[in-house]
């Protein structure tokens, strides 16, 4: 893989020119009062923005933020982010009211050296994420007319076929930000000859969604250990009666194959934290995995299984972790996220977090980030790239 760099723009010189960087700045708002509540993406692209800043670059940012439906929606404003931006780079940014249109074009021409401009949320048009490539295109040509160079340094958006990530870097000269080529050098070590024994934890709640990375890795991994939500197919694949646990039907016979195919890798809880209703005041207690009532639900793993993953992860060199073990939001069922991050932080190992709600219950859980090795900033891409997939963004930066 040949991708040319931020260092090899900056090298070229910038001073004057307009870059338009896409940034990964999706961060969490609060639903009442609309503040950002984990500002971890907008502190990742710092470092390349503050480069281009100081070579002298226009620089244009843009970014997406939620889900909205290809037209504007107040609630998935980027505006609280242009403030918060602000802060970190110790000078205003100044904000476009809309993505490409009169706001936009006057924001961007009037920018002086060394200043930063942010575009509106880029999911407000719809040609962002359409799947006709014309109208893709065409929107990527108005994207395109603000910058004389881009820089990607959106990991967590490099594996979707959108317009600015795809459509943009054929249409200008193009580079990887020092983000995206951090991420691509790390997951390279993981599906290159991590060194061993190589362990993968895996949490979150539906199998479905983690099936292509644990095929992937099952033949690589000396060890997996399945938390979260998602363990409880596994635990009815193996005969064992959940109660009103999360389950997904449909995958019961899919995990028993697995786990037949997996020749004792994967581990499972021993012991569960039983819930009578999904609420943080509600009542709960430890049980066996082979003994959760049938009137309880499983919220998070148990202390035993979390000495037993511990232990797995003493004797690790490479970890790679994505996806909480139980409901780490309420904090009678964040024992198990928290248990199972600082056996990881307790490890010789070279470690890795899979972004998403991962990156969210580290920091949501006081632990210092700087103990783990990397924390992505894309759970998705993450695992689309160890499942070994072409991310469309990073093909577009290909040499």
């Amino acid at each position: 893989m040949s991708i040319r760099t931020l260092d090899d723009l900056l090298g070229e010189g910038v001073s004057g020119r307009r870059v338009l960087v896409r940034a990964d700045l999706n961060v969490p708002l609060d639903k009442q009062t609309g503040a950002i509540t984990d500002d971890g993406r907008i502190r990742a692209v710092l470092p390349t923005l503050g480069a281009l800043v100081e070579a002298g670059a226009k620089v244009v940012v843009c970014s997406h933020l939620g889900r909205p439906k290809g037209a504007p929606d107040p609630q998935f404003s980027l505006r609280p982010v242009a403030g918060r931006l602000g802060e970190l780079l110790g000078a205003p940014v100044h904000f476009a009211t809309d993505t490409v249109g009169d706001s936009a074009r006057s924001t961007v021409a009037d920018l002086a050296d060394g200043q930063v401009a942010l575009l509106e949320n880029l999911r407000f048009n719809a040609g962002e994420t359409s799947k006709d490539d014309a109208e893709r295109g065409a929107f990527a040509d108005q994207l395109a007319a603000f910058g004389d160079a881009y820089v990607d340094d959106a990991f967590g958006a490099v594996h979707r076929k959108h317009a600015s990530v795809f459509d943009v870097p054929a249409r200008l000269p193009h580079v990887a930000g020092r983000l995206v080529l951090r991420e691509v050098e790390v997951l390279s070590r993981l599906t290159g000859q991590p060194e061993r024994p190589y362990v993968v934890v895996l949490g979150g709640s539906k199998v479905s969604d983690k099936l292509a990375v644990i095929e992937a890795l099952l033949p690589t991994v000396d060890r997996l250990l399945i938390g979260g939500g998602m363990c409880f197919t596994f635990l009815k694949a193996q005969g064992l009666e959940v109660g009103t646990s999360l389950l997904e039907k449909d995958m019961v016979e899919t995990c028993r194959n697995l786990l037949e195919r997996a020749d004792g890798k994967i581990m499972l809880p021993v012991d569960i934290v039983a819930a009578d209703a999904f609420a943080p005041d509600a009542t709960h207690d430890t049980v066996p995995a082979n003994g959760i009532p049938s009137h309880r639900l499983g919220l998070d793993i148990g202390p035993e299984t979390v000495a037993g993953f511990a232990a797995a992860l003493s004797q690790a060199k490479t970890v790679f972790w994505n996806g909480p073990m139980g409901v780490f939001e309420m904090p009678a069922f964040a024992a198990g996220t928290r248990g199972v991050a600082e056996a990881i932080t307790k490890a010789d190992a070279f470690s890795v977090v899979g972004g998403g709600d991962s990156a969210a219950a580290v920091r949501a859980l006081g632990l210092d980030e700087s103990s783990f090795g990397h924390i992505s900033t894309g759970g998705g891409a993450s695992l689309e790239y160890l499942e070994g997939k072409t991310l469309p963004g990073i093909a577009a930066l290909e040499n």
